[in-house]
């Protein structure tokens, strides 16, 4: 979530066909993901679900 929480546009659209939904994002690492949406009026990253797969 560090990474996710310094720059969260580098993480691709968690569904990229969907245009209104661009700013939820899922950021994998390893087993881990975390996906989470980016409120640019607040300037803040809200996480909606954290995933580990192991």
């Amino acid at each position: 979530m560090d990474i996710a929480g310094r720059d969260p546009w580098s993480f691709p659209p968690f569904d990229s066909r969907d245009r209104e939904g661009e700013d939820v994002r899922a950021a994998a690492v390893g087993h881990l993901t975390a996906v989470y949406w980016i409120n640019r009026v607040a300037g803040r990253l809200y996480v909606i679900d954290i995933i580990w797969l192991g």
